[in-house]
């Protein structure tokens, strides 16, 4: 499915599960690419995303992928950005460009950039989107539209080769913001690390508590309990490394977050019903600014739809 007016003449996916065969599924819808190809240690993936026509070519070897390639991204497990860099680093090009998708970005210079050859061009990014889902036939085209993609250049970076790799997560409809790596970590932190941990610990908790069996936990989750799972049912693997190569600003943020429940605990324990509706007022307001920011709509789906 050669197209050469591409951009990119030949896009390297390294990991094709739901973000890698997402980001395979946009850029030939898009036009990106005149050749995807893949590396992904699971020959079940492998298969899969050929006969899903996800990608072209797919490999073992991450160096076999890389070669000739002039976009690579890696879409592994944050704790295995450091082995596949070394992997893929004796088929690089100079001029190619190297980015990624892991949403801590600190490890992911620390574990990638020793390991690049000369004249390559390391742009380090974030799209910060996805679902609960994992695997090459998770993916779809539209889950990067109207998401924010991250990019977190080094100082001195290569103008033209930031312009188009913004370009090609602008085409598919997502907003583009640069930012330093260290205050992403931290932003990230809060909006999505530490909730992420909130969400697997109260799904933990209910599933320990023995007076309330397994049959009520599931029989009553149309509550705010079904949104938690639908959270802590993300990938476990990807999670783990997230929260070990993120861990000063989980930390920091975690612990601002028990001075606070500990205020909330005051307040009930004090029947101080003026402090919790100021709280429950604000966080309100929150909610609704993130649906006005197109971040998630209040259809009764909560904007989760993965397909249509």
């Amino acid at each position: 499915m050669s197209n050469p007016a591409a951009p990119f003449k030949r896009l390297a996916i390294i990991g094709i599960g739901l973000i890698g065969s997402s980001i395979a599924r946009a850029a030939r819808e898009h036009g990106q690419a005149g050749m995807i190809v893949t590396a992904d240690q699971s020959p079940q993936h492998r298969e899969q995303a050929l006969q899903l026509g996800v990608v072209d070519e797919a490999y073992a070897d991450p160096a076999a992928a890389v070669r000739g390639a002039d976009l690579v991204i890696i879409c592994v497990p944050l704790g295995a950005y450091a082995g596949v860099a070394e992997e893929m680093a004796p088929g690089l090009s100079p001029g190619c460009i190297v980015s990624d998708v892991g949403s801590s970005k600190q490890s992911v210079i620390r574990d990638v950039a020793p390991h690049l050859p000369a004249g390559v061009q390391f742009i380090p990014g974030h799209p910060v989107a996805g679902t609960e889902h994992s695997g090459p036939a998770s993916g779809f085209a539209s889950l990067f539209a109207g998401r924010w993609c991250i990019l977190t250049p080094a100082e001195g970076s290569d103008a033209t080769a930031l312009a188009k790799l913004s370009a090609f997560w602008s085409s598919f409809g997502s907003k583009v913001e640069v930012m330093d790596a260290r205050h992403h970590d931290l932003v990230l932190a809060i909006t999505s690390h530490v909730p992420h941990l909130i969400a697997y610990n109260i799904v933990g908790t209910a599933d320990d508590l023995q007076m309330v069996t397994q049959s009520e936990v599931i029989k009553y989750s149309a509550g705010g309990f079904r949104d938690f799972t639908r959270i802590a049912a993300s990938d476990p693997t990807m999670w783990r490394d997230v929260f070990l190569n993120n861990k000063e600003a989980v930390l920091d943020m975690l612990q601002r977050f028990t001075e606070d429940l500990t205020a909330l605990q005051r307040a009930i324990r004090w029947d101080d019903g003026d402090t919790l509706f100021k709280l429950f007022s604000r966080t309100r307001a929150i909610r609704r600014a993130i649906i006005d920011a197109g971040q998630e709509t209040n259809a009764p789906d909560f904007g989760r739809a993965e397909k249509k």
